[in-house]
């Protein structure tokens, strides 16, 4: 593995269970297995590093998504279906932690739109995803009810993160479920 990579593996595992704003340099270049002089050089700085962390993370965690739900096919309305399960055995794995955009914005100065902006495009990749199956499930409204899902998804991950009980999953496909017309 690069030294780039090792660092941005070291930095997300670290990132997301301590949190951003707990874990530094030091820490990361130590579990990378790399000098400080390797991380600016390749990030120019932590924030460049966290950039690049959620950039990564951001599109594993879709690959994974859609795989979830579009990779057994079926109909649009079977493919919808699936998103409780799959956040179910996401919310299961030891290692989870919560969405890092969710806790990325959390964590950082409010007035500032940087970690705002990396959430927004990756909230709306998926988005643009659930649109575009809501579409083919002929639903009235499909942006719409696409936001809706979406909402339930980043509640039920919160909900998960918080209580450490992947249940909420459960609740999230049943009101996914409701969500979606007859």
């Amino acid at each position: 593995m690069s030294p780039r990579d090792r660092l941005i593996e070291s930095a997300r595992v670290l990132f997301c269970r301590y949190g951003i704003n707990s874990v530094g340099v030091d820490a990361i270049i130590e579990n990378a297995g790399t000098a400080k002089t390797t991380l600016y050089k390749l990030f120019g700085s932590k924030d460049g590093l966290v950039e690049a962390v959620l950039q990564r993370e951001g599109q594993s965690w879709r690959t994974w998504f859609i795989d979830e739900i579009d990779g057994p096919g079926g109909s649009a309305r079977e493919r919808l279906a699936r998103i409780g399960p799959a956040l179910k055995g996401w919310f299961s794995r030891p290692d989870f932690y919560g969405c890092p955009f969710i806790n990325a914005v959390g964590e950082s100065d409010k007035a500032d739109d940087r970690m705002r902006s990396l959430a927004i495009a990756h909230k709306t990749i998926v988005h643009d995803r659930l649109t575009a199956l809501c579409t083919e499930a002929e639903i009235a409204e499909p942006a719409q009810v696409a936001h809706t899902l979406g909402l339930v998804i980043d509640g039920a991950i919160v909900m998960a993160l918080v209580t450490r009980d992947a249940g909420a999953a459960d609740v999230a496909g049943r009101a996914c479920a409701a969500i979606l017309p007859a």
